[in-house]
């Protein structure tokens, strides 16, 4: 019984021993000015979800937005900022390649169903 005291009191100073930026006074500053930076975002998107602006241009100003608060949320609530750089692209690197091959699906998802369309024509 004794022993399992001492494992998980290890596997606890293990982790804190690698992750030690979780409970600094800065970085409970650098969450809520995360925070607020996310919620800004947030509410300037649904303030031109309203607005009269063409649908594309909607379309790739929700993109880029995402995009951002994605950076802000795996940065700094994931603290992948703060890890190594080899680290980070592991992580980073199948992202990018999910994004391709879903912009290469919804690609060749437009060209089959314009092909169906010319068909049914």
């Amino acid at each position: 019984m004794e022993d399992n005291k001492t494992h998980s009191h290890t596997t606890h100073d293990v982790h804190h021993m690698n992750v030690d930026d979780h409970h600094q006074p800065s970085n409970t500053k650098q969450i809520w000015k995360t925070f607020w930076i996310l919620l800004g975002i947030t509410v300037f998107e649904v303030g031109i979800a309203f607005t009269s602006l063409p649908k594309g241009l909607l379309k790739w100003t929700f993109i880029g937005l995402t995009i951002v608060k994605s950076y802000y949320i795996v940065g700094y609530f994931m603290h992948l900022k703060h890890e190594k750089p080899h680290f980070a692209w592991v992580i980073l690197l199948p992202f990018v390649l999910i994004i391709y091959f879903i912009a290469m699906l919804i690609c060749e998802g437009n060209y089959i169903g314009s092909l169906a369309g010319e068909m049914l024509k």
